[in-house]
């Protein structure tokens, strides 16, 4: 099928992307990646008077590091995750989560900031976020992923906002970083999956960690208390069944909520034996 017709519109700064939005509301959507609106549009699932492409907008794209953080604009293309040295030494988790995310080809056009804020609760990028503390640049306020999303693809941005970039904190130290998943097929989104990162000490404890869970509730979920028994000794097995305990997964024709529960302890379980084994 074909979209149903809209206008497109190619501004070139925030500004002009900001007036656009206050002048259609609700008729207007942003276009970055498209490889989940095109589809959507194609199949005729929704539909927008006006489509605003942000991928000529000067200064929401890049990746930057300075003062502990690590900067990824929001039209940064996936794959540059996993092929930026920066990203790999900076922050592990997202060039570990990177190759999880669909294919190459979704990657090559799939955006950072297009994935978080589709907010889908079964996607790796914003369960990284949780699990590392995040802080979203939207105008001049940075929001705490915790407070970002707020439901299945729902997200605290108001109709006139935008998402410029995402800040990740770079961690000091031993850091690894794990994620694992349970898929139908390589590139689906996961039934259940972990993502984890943690920092050690010259013995090998654990001094600081992340942990967050993928498809285990109606938005990506943090693993807070999971990471304080990690901290505080707990083995893998222990933390895992902290990580899942108070989580609300759904019950479809691809699994159970309690097959999902099951699915996720094993996940974080492997995930943190990978991270806390010892090096060769």
């Amino acid at each position: 099928m074909k979209p149903a017709p809209f206008e497109y519109h190619a501004p070139t700064t925030i500004d002009e992307v900001l007036d656009l939005l206050r002048s259609h509301g609700d008729d207007a959507k942003l276009l970055a990646g498209g490889q989940s609106l095109v589809p959507m549009l194609a199949l005729r699932l929704t539909r927008f008077e006006h489509l605003v492409d942000v991928n000529r907008v000067a200064g929401i794209d890049g990746i930057t590091r300075a003062n502990g953080t690590l900067r990824i604009g929001a039209t940064t293309r996936q794959r540059a995750l996993e092929r930026d040295d920066r990203v790999a030494a900076s922050v592990p988790l997202l060039a570990v989560a990177a190759p999880h995310i669909g294919h190459f080809q979704i990657r090559n056009r799939g955006t950072v900031g297009g994935s978080l804020a589709h907010s889908d609760p079964a996607a790796e990028l914003p369960a990284v976020a949780v699990a590392l503390d995040a802080g979203f640049e939207v105008g001049d306020r940075v929001v705490p992923a915790m407070d970002f999303f707020t439901g299945p693809w729902t997200t605290c941005l108001g109709d006139d906002e935008l998402l410029s970039a995402a800040r990740f904190p770079v961690w000091d130290g031993d850091v690894r970083a794990s994620v694992q998943e349970v898929a139908r097929r390589h590139g689906d989104f996961a039934l259940a999956g972990a993502v984890v990162q943690v920092a050690l000490d010259a013995d090998g404890r654990v001094t600081r960690a992340g942990i967050g869970l993928i498809g285990m509730a109606s938005t990506p979920w943090h693993a807070i208390a999971a990471e304080q028994a990690l901290i505080a000794g707990a083995p893998p097995l222990d933390v895992a069944h902290v990580a899942v305990r108070d989580t609300d997964p759904n019950d479809d024709i691809h699994a159970s909520a309690s097959q999902r529960r099951r699915m996720a302890i094993a996940m974080v379980e492997r995930a943190l034996r990978e991270v806390t084994s010892a090096r060769a």
